[in-house]
């Protein structure tokens, strides 16, 4: 079996969420008061957001948050502050991760298998803007402000959501 190189890399870190993506998980979790990692105009039109300028790694997160982190080698620093933000801060109320599906990393394990809810995802995401299908699977990684419990997982059939 031979695989393109190009299936396994990216130009760039930043994979765009899919705005129906987005409003089921509004729906499912409240309004999001907060992107930590965005672009200038604000795609998701979230009331406050941090640009890549802002450096949301270095601000104090609240109310509900919705993260899509870049997910390239510092993905580690944006699951970790989802983590302390609810669990050890208790700033947010509650973090909303897309993510790649890592099991294998220590990230994974270190703070994934401490958050409340994991949603692997049925398929393949589309993210916005892009000619096909993502070459990686992706889920939603939901940290809850309180003390750390073990996940419970859960499956999602994006085929089954209204777009």
């Amino acid at each position: 079996m031979v695989f393109s190189k190009s299936l396994f890399s990216s130009k760039s870190s930043d994979w765009k969420t899919p705005m129906w993506l987005f409003k089921y998980l509004e729906e499912k979790f409240g309004k999001f008061d907060l992107d930590p990692a965005t672009t200038e105009d604000n795609p998701l039109k979230t009331p406050h957001f941090f640009t890549k300028k802002d450096n949301g790694l270095c601000r104090k997160w609240f109310g509900r948050v919705f993260l899509n982190p870049p997910y390239g080698s510092e993905i580690v620093y944006w699951v970790r502050k989802s983590f302390l933000e609810t669990k050890k801060l208790r700033n947010a109320e509650i973090v909303v991760c897309l993510l790649p599906s890592r099991t294998d990393t220590k990230w994974w394990h270190n703070y994934v298998m401490r958050s409340d809810e994991v949603y692997f995802i049925k398929g393949r995401l589309k993210f916005e803007g892009a000619d096909s299908s993502a070459p990686f699977p992706s889920v939603i990684v939901v940290f809850k402000k309180g003390e750390v419990k073990i996940p419970k997982f859960f499956s999602l059939d994006i085929s089954k959501i209204r777009r």
